[in-house]
């Protein structure tokens, strides 16, 4: 049994990746629903929060049926980070998660997310003052390294464990790589096996299938698997692992029904939480994966992501209901 502090979170427990304009409140709910064990806000500007900036702010909404949920920070000055703890806490959130590992030009260049690979001290120091400064467990999600030369995952871990990190997420590339190439988990292993590590170490990058949820069970020793870009616009993702590590067979895929009643009930949650404009707009890029796979589908899927009423997205999904009825996915 996996536990973050005294959270736990299951034996191999599948957790949503952080994703900006993806992992929110209403994307959280239909990974809950199936199966997902822990569940990550997108992550929050540290400096945002203590200027009450609206979009971060906003990301702070979490609600009971997500528990265990943790709201992730990201930032590179002390000062700010521990100002942002004690909002963050203000939420209730079961876990806070600080982002050492997105690798876009915007955050890097501030020295947050993965630009505080180049100062590990840095890196432990915020975390270290994190923990202490708040009863709730700070786990921490990062990569193996700033690129391929600088890869000392085994040695940070290690060290974020020392001050008191209860959980570490490891994407198994470095930030030159971006998102390109393959993730290599075999470092990730590497910290797992350290007979130092007894915090959870969770694996990120490339779990697109059971099979591969599996391997980084089986083969690497993981203790859980983070799971990003899989799961958007496919939230049964999580209950097809499952099924897979319980009976060793592929469940069915979704019926059409199913597929079209969660973007329904994806896009109402959406408006009802930020409203119609950005209701419609922020859930337009999970259409083309509920719907993957039905041939001729473009007309219907131009209709999803490009219409600004969502009156007319309702309308095409009634329209994709009824002309594919029946249809079976592979």
């Amino acid at each position: 049994m996996a536990k973050i502090g005294n959270i736990e979170v299951g034996d191999f427990p599948l957790l949503l990746a952080p994703m900006e304009d993806v992992s929110d409140p209403p994307f959280r709910a239909l990974c809950k629903e199936q199966g997902a064990d822990v569940v990550y806000t997108e992550f929050i500007s540290s400096e945002g929060l203590i200027r009450e900036a609206a979009k971060s702010t906003m990301k702070l909404d979490i609600y009971e049926k997500e528990r265990p949920v943790g709201i992730q920070i990201f930032g590179a000055n002390l000062e700010s980070m521990l100002q942002s703890v004690e909002i963050v806490e203000k939420s209730g959130p079961d876990i806070i998660d600080i982002n050492f590992g997105c690798p876009v030009k915007k955050v890097v260049s501030k020295g947050a997310g993965a630009g505080i690979l180049k100062d590990i001290d840095l890196m432990v120091s915020l975390t270290e003052a994190m923990v202490k400064n708040t009863s709730l467990p700070i786990t921490v999600k990062t990569r193996l390294g700033w690129d391929h030369d600088s890869i000392k995952i085994v040695e940070v871990a290690e060290r974020l464990q020392d001050v008191g990190c209860k959980a570490i997420s490891i994407h198994g590339r470095t930030r030159a790589q971006m998102y390109k190439g393959e993730a290599d988990w075999a470092p990730i292993a590497e910290v797992k096996n350290n007979p130092r590590m007894h915090i959870p170490v969770f694996g990120n990058g490339d779990v697109d299938s059971p099979e591969k949820a599996m391997e980084m069970r089986d083969n690497f020793g993981l203790d859980g698997a983070m799971i990003g870009r899989a799961s958007i616009g496919y939230p049964w993702f999580f209950r097809e692992v499952k099924h897979y590590f319980e009976t060793g067979k592929h469940l069915a895929p979704p019926t059409l029904e199913e597929r079209v009643d969660a973007a329904r009930r994806h896009l109402q949650m959406a408006i009802d939480w930020k409203g119609e404009r950005l209701g419609v707009f922020e859930t337009r890029r999970h259409y083309t994966n509920y719907f993957k796979g039905i041939p001729h589908f473009k007309e219907y899927r131009m209709k999803m992501v490009t219409s600004d009423d969502s009156v007319d997205v309702f309308k095409a999904f009634d329209e994709v209901e009824k002309e594919f009825a029946g249809y079976e996915f592979a």
